[in-house]
């Protein structure tokens, strides 16, 4: 499933599709506005994945001191402010349905 699926997806809500991963899982609650439960599923993500969805979702919360230490732990570097979501969000998708 590409970024544009998966958003349509996400926008018209209900449960994710199944045989997602968890990263995408979390990516999908994120696009559909449910960031809590996206936060607590994003503590299943391990490694440098994880570690960069974990960031994503704190910049979208506008809690960038937590997104620095995560996009650290990712070794990403940490954007700007909440410039750019939308497009680091797809970038993400497509990274992660390629693992």
């Amino acid at each position: 499933m590409n970024s544009k699926q998966l958003a349509e997806s996400a926008q018209r809500g209900g449960s994710p599709p199944a045989g997602l991963s968890t990263a995408l899982t979390v990516l999908w609650l994120a696009r559909a506005g449910r960031w809590d439960a996206a936060h607590e599923l994003c503590e299943e993500v391990e490694g440098n994945a994880g570690a960069w969805v974990h960031a994503h979702l704190h910049r979208v919360e506008g809690d960038l001191p937590n997104a620095a230490y995560w996009y650290s732990r990712a070794g990403k570097p940490t954007p700007e402010g909440q410039a750019k979501l939308g497009e680091e969000w797809s970038v993400l998708v497509n990274e992660l349905s390629e693992l």
